[in-house]
């Protein structure tokens, strides 16, 4: 099983390391020290609870069901593809934002006065 990499869910995160689970009975630790050859202040930088993501086996402890892991080297998160949408044009081109851009403004000054004035009535409250 050392070596192996598996697929597990990130169930908790600690200034230590990650903690993965695999399945009822298997879970796993990364150490701070295996999430990357650099120096990680934090490990919620490189992942996040409930994500699922690839961990290599560096140590299994059958007995506890806990297994030490590791992401450095491997490609832990999965690439997703992006679908670029086309663009497509319109005969009219710029034409739609110059006609709309002065209702979006108008829109958006009477929006950012009423929040003013919510927010001045919480301060004088």
């Amino acid at each position: 099983m050392k070596g192996k990499i598996l697929k597990g869910v990130v169930t908790g995160i600690e200034n230590y390391g990650v903690f993965v689970q695999f399945d009822d009975y298997y879970t796993g630790l990364i150490h701070i020290s295996e999430i990357s050859d650099g120096f990680v202040k934090d490990p919620s930088d490189y992942v996040s609870v409930g994500e699922i993501i690839n961990v290599k086996i560096i140590d299994v402890d059958d007995t506890m069901g806990h297994l030490k892991l590791s992401i450095k080297n491997i490609q832990y998160k999965e690439k997703r593809k992006t679908r670029r949408r086309k663009i497509k044009e319109t005969s009219l081109g710029f034409k739609t934002l110059e006609y709309k851009l002065p209702f979006w403004i108008e829109e958006n000054l009477k929006n950012h006065t009423k929040n003013l004035k919510t927010i001045d009535n919480q301060l004088r409250n």
